[in-house]
């Protein structure tokens, strides 16, 4: 089991929950993103930088990302795919994207997506806090006892 990050906007805090959990658990944890990202020394971090441009990002942790492996993202389509692919996906939020409610999730993307095209102003997610973070970390847990057991 391998950890892919969507990395571009990813919160930091997430990142370095993740960090702790490659070292700790040692699982290969890798963050993609069209920057380059600065991650701490260790055999179990890596960033791979792609291209700039529409989805890169997604379309290749979508190739590499393999059956049994967890994927952290807030895309609703990446998180399609994944699911598609035998794969994990969480949320930074702490919210499991299963087989069962990908599809709520992704009429409710769509939908507000033609609410924003039609001029609506939907807000946006709120400011992430320590309650996400938490349950972000509660979360990564579960998913990983379920996962690999340790």
């Amino acid at each position: 089991m391998q950890i892919w990050v969507d990395a571009d906007a990813c919160p930091n805090v997430i990142k370095d929950i993740l960090f702790r959990v490659a070292e700790r658990r040692q699982i290969m944890v890798t963050l993609v993103a069209n920057k380059f990202l600065r991650t701490p020394p260790s055999r179990y971090i890596k960033a791979l930088q792609v291209p700039a441009g529409f989805d890169v990002a997604d379309r290749e942790i979508t190739r590499l990302a393999q059956s049994g492996d967890l994927v952290i993202t807030a895309d609703i389509p990446l998180a399609a795919d994944i699911i598609a692919k035998g794969g994990h996906v969480l949320n930074p939020r702490g919210e499991t994207y299963t087989k069962d409610n990908i599809a709520q999730h992704l009429t409710m993307r769509d939908f507000m997506d033609q609410l924003r095209g039609s001029g609506v102003d939907t807000g946006g997610p709120a400011p992430f806090n320590h309650a996400d973070r938490h349950a972000f970390a509660s979360a990564l847990e579960r998913q990983l006892q379920k996962c690999i057991g340790k």
